[in-house]
């Protein structure tokens, strides 16, 4: 016979003979629930469909004519002898083979033996004797026929089982089968008739609870068949998964910057990262980390998206082009919407949004409110988004790549919280940045690591080339300390060492300027180098009122800024409207689906930069691009901006264009100072110039006595540092600065910036 013994792990159940000691069985009652104990019951249950038997409830006892066929196949005789119980198994379960009679005659002998030794007399001997033998013809034949094999059969059985019940399960058990017993009354009616645990053995877990109100066997088929029908759901499985920042070392930034093929070694594992930061660790540097960050990834030529404060509701046309139908159910509803998910570039990233999308809608659907129809508003929203998405983050996907996607501000609702976790589970970092504290992001999940820092900072832009980033100083209290900021680890550049850069626009103090103004680019803070592409901080900024009133003061301020690369506008509009542009013909052709026709640029015959190096050309291309890519300019893409913009950069004056040309971005930059004292907004053109003009690298700095809004009414959103330094005033007249002359260039007629703004005072 098998020899019983107790389990350490319900794993052990799932061993085949030749992994488990010898002869060793498992018959065991599981009295409490869990998590665990659900998830190995729904497992066992399975395998006893393979290879096994149910029993729910008691064992009904043979009826008139079990008994009366019984009685003509074997007679009645009965003797309590291994011997006699072989020949009556050999008769009465033909198809067995002669091992199992054996097995089967012992493990028999052995309990009738044990009912016989509790008092019970030959009469009830015999009786249970042909129970038994009824009860495993017409409710075990199919286990009986299996013993001997490598892999045990297997019993569930639950309710409240008599002794005889119990001893069938013994004999089968001891006979080679494995046995689960549920019982849910802790085990007080069990105890009654195997007191010292004889016959089987409690399980003793961890955290275990009362089986929940109305629990059953039938619960356990019914979750059965729920997940038989999920796993219709699924389709053909992926052969990768995610392993989510089990690899991480701690420092997000950092973790996320790692080549995704240096992140672990397991050719079926893609590594990911999904990661939180409350708050900044050092709010002056903060963006520009987050900078320098973007610009690392963006070079390392990972696909990677960025969202800021809110991931944008799907469209009516992207709702209208799934075309919902009337769902019964979740699983119908589920089964359609995952049916959307096409990526036909490559299947297998198919079948992991297939997968991502339903892990967590099911998780969804388990909630208690949950019912179909909010659940398919959540499903049209992931569904939609993956769509609009899956080029940017997935395009050209092969293992073990990964993208990544940022999300500035935090999960506003549900659905994006549902939304980054399907993105956790597929082949993406996902980073969440929530610098402000005061603010909240409402996704939890397990699986998030997450970093809290104690400073706050209102940010609602993520710094990059296209964003007009703002970087915040330390106050300055102290021009050693000034000094110090500015000048500590600096390098030293040879001439035009950079052909690339970057602006990032200096959020200051009002005294800073003067102190800023004049130094190198290299000298100020935040300025650095990444790759062949050099940041430089600039300032661009609004000066309101004039400080304690004192107007010849306010003047002489200004002339103190006033270097021989600094034009004055004094009487604005410096571009008017309806100035000729022979740009502004043909501008369709130079600028189409969003995109500058560069082709188109330099063949037009009025292109004039043509003669510039190729570097100066693509620079200033590039910055224009990116002027009309940040939308910063009202009206960009809703009124036609945009066409307004190409025009007006295309065109500007050879003297500006010579000075982008001489600009070297680690020394000196070009300034511009623009007084406007009257009450009328400037133009549209000198607008675009400006905004440009800063993100070539220029500084630029609106002094505005009464305080009006001016250049700002063409912007989409604050870009100008403004400081507010004293009252109001109006109507002041704006004397005629003696600008230093610079060395003339060759072909030069006059000072540099009359040639630029010809009204310049």
């Amino acid at each position: 016979m098998f020899e019983r013994k107790k389990i350490q792990s319900l794993r052990e159940y799932f061993l085949p003979r030749d992994k488990r000691q010898q002869n060793t069985v498992y018959f065991t009652r599981i009295c409490g629930c869990s998590e665990e104990i659900k998830a190995f019951l729904a497992e066992y249950y399975h395998a006893t469909r393979m290879n096994g038997a149910v029993v729910e409830g008691k064992i009904p006892n043979p009826d008139g004519k079990n008994l009366s066929f019984f009685q003509e196949m074997m007679g009645t005789d009965f003797k309590l002898e291994k011997g006699f119980f072989v020949q009556s198994l050999n008769r009465w379960l033909p198809r067995m083979n002669s091992s199992q009679y054996e097995v089967l005659a012992d493990s028999l002998y052995a309990g009738l033996t044990e009912l016989a030794n509790r008092g019970k007399n030959e009469n009830v001997i015999k009786n249970s004797y042909i129970k038994f033998m009824c009860w495993m013809y017409y409710r075990f034949e199919g286990i009986v026929n299996r013993l001997g094999q490598a892999d045990f059969p297997k019993i569930l059985c639950d309710g409240s089982i008599g002794i005889y019940e119990l001893y069938m399960l013994s004999i089968l058990n001891r006979a080679g089968c494995d046995v689960v017993l549920l019982v849910y009354d802790n085990d007080s009616e069990y105890s009654q008739i195997d007191p010292r645990s004889l016959l089987s053995d409690r399980f003793e877990g961890k955290g275990l609870s009362a089986f929940p109100q109305g629990y059953s066997i039938d619960s356990i088929r019914l979750e059965f068949q729920a997940r038989a029908e999920r796993e219709k759901l699924y389709g053909a499985k992926p052969s990768v998964l995610n392993c989510t920042n089990a690899w991480l070392k701690g420092n997000i930034l950092e973790d996320i910057k790692t080549a995704p093929v240096t992140r672990g070694n397991d050719k079926n594992l893609f590594y990911n990262a999904f990661c939180r930061m409350y708050g900044a660790e050092d709010k002056i540097t903060y963006q520009n980390d987050l900078y320098r960050f973007y610009l690392e990834i963006k070079n390392s030529g990972r696909n990677y998206l960025i969202a800021e404060n809110s991931i944008p509701v799907p469209t009516a046309n992207e709702i209208s082009r799934l075309r919902r139908g009337n769902y019964a159910n979740n699983e119908q509803m589920l089964s359609d919407m995952s049916s959307r998910l096409r990526f036909p570039q490559n299947p297998e990233l198919q079948k992991l949004m297939v997968k991502a999308f339903l892990d967590v809608m099911l998780e969804e659907a388990a909630k208690p409110d949950s019912n179909v129809n909010k659940l398919s508003g959540k499903a049209v929203h992931l569904v939609c988004w993956t769509l609009r998405y899956m080029q940017a983050l997935f395009l050209n996907w092969s293992m073990p790549l990964v993208g990544v996607f940022i999300y500035l501000g935090g999960c506003k609702n549900e659905c994006e919280v549902l939304f980054l976790k399907m993105l956790s589970k597929l082949p993406c970092d996902v980073l969440i940045l929530v610098p402000n504290l005061n603010s909240k992001c409402l996704l939890e999940d397990k699986t998030l690591y997450e970093m809290r820092y104690t400073q706050t900072l209102v940010m609602n832009v993520f710094p990059t080339e296209n964003s007009g980033l703002q970087i915040a100083t330390a106050a300055y209290h102290a021009e050693r300390d000034l000094d110090e900021v500015m000048y500590s680890g600096t390098g030293i550049y040879r001439n035009f060492q950079y052909s690339r850069a970057n602006t990032v626009t200096l959020k200051t103090m009002y005294e800073e300027i003067s102190i800023l103004w004049d130094q190198e680019l290299r000298f100020r803070p935040n300025f650095s180098t990444i790759d062949e592409t050099v940041n430089i901080p600039v300032i661009f900024a609004k000066i309101s009122g004039v400080k304690d009133s004192n107007v010849a003061k306010y003047w002489q301020n200004i002339k103190g800024l006033l270097t021989e690369d600094t034009f004055v506008i004094g009487s604005p509009p410096y571009i008017q409207p309806n100035s000729p542009n022979p740009f502004k013909q043909n501008i369709t052709l130079l600028f189409k689906n969003g995109k500058l026709q560069r082709n188109a640029i330099v063949q037009n015959r009025y292109y004039q930069y043509g003669v510039l190096r190729p570097e100066t050309q693509n620079y200033i291309l590039d910055k224009l691009q990116a002027l009309i890519d940040s939308r910063v300019i009202s009206g960009t893409f809703v009124n036609g901006t945009e066409y307004a913009i190409v025009a007006t950069i295309l065109n500007l004056q050879t003297d500006i264009i010579r000075l982008i040309q001489k600009f070297d971005f680690t020394k000196k930059n070009p300034k511009i100072i623009y007084i406007n004292t009257g009450d009328f907004v400037i133009s549209l053109e000198d607008a675009i110039v400006t905004a440009f003009l800063n993100q070539i690298g220029f500084d630029v700095v609106f002094f505005v006595p009464t305080g009006y809004r001016t250049v700002e009414m063409h912007f989409s959103r604050d870009l100008l540092d403004e400081h507010q330094i004293g009252e109001y005033m109006y109507d002041l007249q704006v004397p005629k600065f003696k600008i230093p002359a610079p060395k003339p260039s060759k072909g030069t007629k006059g000072p540099l910036f009359k040639n630029i703004f010809k009204k310049g005072k």
